[in-house]
């Protein structure tokens, strides 16, 4: 197996151990350091609200940006007994996927996308909104991390009402003293690939390193393998000239078979 004896570095909280398996049946060996921390807001009073002014049919138009993101929604509308009530409401709004992931969602809760994005960018979806005249109409957009203010402000401006629906919240992540010892071991060569599966992970990271950025950077350029799910996660990383390696297809699978090539 290529990835015997590796050592790969998982940075992702969520879905960790299932990367983590899929590189150790080959042979790698694996370490956790989340570098950020994602919280749902099931419980979040906005969140409730949102889904009731969905609920009441005040949608024109549904963005949804992530699968997970969408998951999370309609469980924590279970949780209130609005679920049904929410599928059925979005069952008569337009729905806008970005990428393949959030049209898996969608459809996994027995819905359509009227458009989905071909790639995971934000831009591409804002495109196709702003080519047609969005005067008084209501758009939700189900955020992913962060309150996206440049998507939901060009919408706005072009006369469109926003409905934000934030399911979840990115953070620093809990351990810092692990993410610090992190930069320590990829500037040191200590480590043979790391792993990133979401844009804010990779950020994060560059952020930590402060006065070791430049030396991180290195690092990655001449001895250090940075593996990214898809160019929208690798972005922070290529915005500083990092060379990535990446699936065609945004999967965890994907990914590991593509290190396993690299390395072959």
């Amino acid at each position: 197996m290529s990835l015997t004896g590796r050592r790969v570095v998982v940075t992702a909280e969520r879905r960790r151990e299932e990367l983590a398996g899929l590189l150790e049946r080959r042979g790698a060996i694996v370490s956790v350091t989340p570098t950020i921390h994602t919280t749902s807001l099931a419980d979040d009073g906005e969140l409730r609200a949102a889904t009731e002014r969905c609920v009441a049919g005040e949608l024109d138009d549904l963005v949804v940006m992530t699968g997970i993101g969408f998951r999370g929604w309609l469980d924590a509308a279970a949780g209130w007994d609005l679920r049904e009530r929410l599928i059925a409401a979005l069952g008569s709004v337009r729905i806008l996927a970005r990428g393949p992931k959030a049209k898996g969602a969608i459809r996994g809760a027995g819905l359509h996308e009227t458009y989905a994005a071909s790639s995971e960018a934000s831009e591409e979806l804002l495109t196709h909104l702003l080519a047609e005249p969005l005067d008084d109409r209501r758009i939700g957009v189900q955020l992913h991390g962060d309150r996206m203010p440049t998507f939901t402000a060009r919408l706005a401006e072009a006369g469109a009402s926003i409905v934000e629906v934030p399911v979840y919240q990115w953070h620093p992540p809990t351990d810092l003293a692990a993410v610090d010892g992190l930069v320590d071991r990829i500037v040191a060569g200590e480590v043979d690939v790391v792993t990133f599966t979401s844009a804010p992970a990779a950020a994060y990271l560059l952020e930590a390193a402060g006065e070791r950025r430049d030396d991180l950077v290195k690092a990655f350029h001449e001895r250090v393998v940075a593996a990214c799910v898809g160019p929208i996660t690798a972005a922070p990383l290529t915005a500083l000239g990092v060379p990535t390696v990446q699936p065609e297809r945004g999967r965890l699978g994907a990914l590991v078979r593509t290190l396993e090539e690299h390395f072959a």
